[in-house]
């Protein structure tokens, strides 16, 4: 029979599957003056080796347990993907309201344009819950049905379990849209399913070697062979503090502040990978990739060209680059967050002796390998305690206003620290208070107070300088 290796793919997917189907989420429940919730799905499915038996469709469905018991799935050769979806053309003004990927690319912040890098935004299937759904896991499933004819109710799923829900919200944490909430679900059966999906549109089933090479701990990413970068989106602070038609104004608000970066990972996969939403249905299409049909996907940037084949030296080429940012990549780095092996807490002197807060001091969390750190927030285990904040707090291109929100930044590092002291604690209050809302919403604060003190020192120093250029000259 094949045996797995220990740090394996598929044997870290089994450890957060489980984590996940043990573990309650953290459900934060909608305030009276803002219902809205909304919900998405991360479907996940192990591909079997080429040379795998078909698997007849009268065999009953195993159990979590015993899925990653099956030959097929303990295969070296199995590969473990998860869905993501795009649609070509289709920018930020023409997101589809209801859909999850009007706001899965959101930054956290209602942030929505970026500069035009190379590399398609991707997002989750998912949109918003409706009257009459009877709870997030129904919203979820209700639209990746209608936007890619995928019906996570049928037996070949298996609903693993729910990510904490997250805030979303705008104009830089002043106004919260709505409540999200992400399912993961898992195919049981390694055979294609059909779907419906638009035109033009596409799916990509990403590898998830290609994120742990990125995200893991270097003990466990190094032995991936898949590899994905690091890279940035830039967006335009002009267009989050400026009405929309005020132009001038958004030159000087640009001119003033700059911009904002957001960490994002490039994902640069084959184009055999991937299928138009013209090729729905064609068994070449299916015979050809390991994808599904096309999926939806509503919110991308604008000007991605889908390449050629190409052959001979200039394969390599032909490739797909896709940028994974913003809401997205923190849900992903949540789930990735749950494949580190915990630690253990080190033995006390005494066998019956409780551990001391020294001794819970001395262990060290499980966090991800991110190349990056939130303003403010050097020296804290953000990426510790919730990674997927620390993808969505934005990095200013100017170094002072950086510097004015970790002057501002004193309560944010506050709740951080408590957050991160419960955790080490291992008590109720991971679960009971809504550490990652106080988090943004007390980062926030501190940007707010920093853009207000650079504006002011902008406009004073602007003044002064026209006051003396206007004595020089009379003088």
């Amino acid at each position: 029979m094949a045996q797995e290796k220990p740090d394996s793919v598929v044997r870290l997917l089994s450890c957060a599957l489980h984590r996940i189907r043990t573990t309650p989420p953290r459900v934060i429940a909608s305030p009276a003056t803002q219902p809205r919730r909304a919900a998405v799905a991360i479907i996940i499915r192990v591909v079997p080796p080429p040379n795998t038996i078909p698997v007849a469709a009268d065999t009953p469905l195993p159990t979590l347990n015993q899925f990653f018991e099956l030959d097929w799935v303990k295969d070296p050769l199995a590969c473990p993907e998860f869905l993501l979806l795009r649609r070509d053309g289709a920018g930020p003004s023409d997101a589809v309201p209801g859909r999850a990927s009007a706001f899965q690319n959101f930054t956290g912040d209602g942030t929505w344009k970026s500069s035009g890098q190379a590399g398609a935004h991707v997002a989750f299937p998912g949109g918003r819950t409706e009257e009459g759904d009877e709870g997030g896991l129904y919203t979820a499933m209700r639209q990746t049905w209608e936007e890619i004819g995928l019906d996570l109710a049928e037996r070949d799923f298996l609903c693993i379990g729910q990510l904490d829900d997250r805030e979303i919200t705008t104009s830089l944490g002043k106004r919260l849209l709505m409540i999200l909430s992400p399912f993961v679900f898992l195919q049981l059966t390694p055979n294609p399913l059909p779907t419906d999906p638009t035109d033009g549109t596409t799916i990509h089933w990403v590898p998830l070697a290609t994120l742990a090479s990125a995200v893991l701990p270097g003990h466990i990413g190094d032995k991936m062979n898949a590899k994905s970068r690091w890279s940035s989106v830039t967006v335009d602070a002009a267009s989050r503090l400026t009405p929309r038609r005020a132009a001038i104004l958004k030159i000087l608000v640009r001119v003033l502040i700059g911009s904002m970066q957001f960490p994002a990972i490039l994902l640069d996969l084959p184009e055999s990978d991937a299928i138009s939403g013209s090729s729905t249905g064609s068994p070449a299409a299916l015979q050809n990739s390991r994808s599904y049909p096309p999926l939806t996907q509503d919110k991308l940037e604008k000007g991605f060209t889908v390449t050629k084949p190409l052959s001979g030296k200039n394969r390599n080429k032909s490739r797909h680059q896709l940028k994974l940012w913003g809401l997205s990549l923190g849900m992903t780095l949540d789930l990735m967050a749950t494949m580190i092996p915990s630690t253990s807490l080190p033995s006390p002197a005494g066998l019956n002796k409780q551990p001391t807060s020294q001794d819970l001091h001395k262990v060290a969390l499980p966090s991800l390998h991110l190349p990056f750190h939130p303003v403010g927030g050097e020296g804290m285990r953000i990426d510790a305690v919730a990674p997927s904040l620390a993808s969505v707090f934005p990095r200013f291109s100017y170094p002072d206003v950086n510097f004015w929100i970790w002057v501002f930044g004193k309560r944010y590092r506050e709740v951080v620290r408590g957050w991160e002291a419960s955790v080490r604690d291992g008590g109720s209050n991971v679960r009971r208070v809504n550490w990652s809302g106080t988090a943004l919403n007390t980062f926030y604060a501190a940007v707010r107070k920093a853009l207000l003190v650079v504006l002011v020192l902008r406009a004073v120093g602007v003044l002064v300088g026209l006051v003396f250029a206007g004595w020089w000259v009379f003088a």
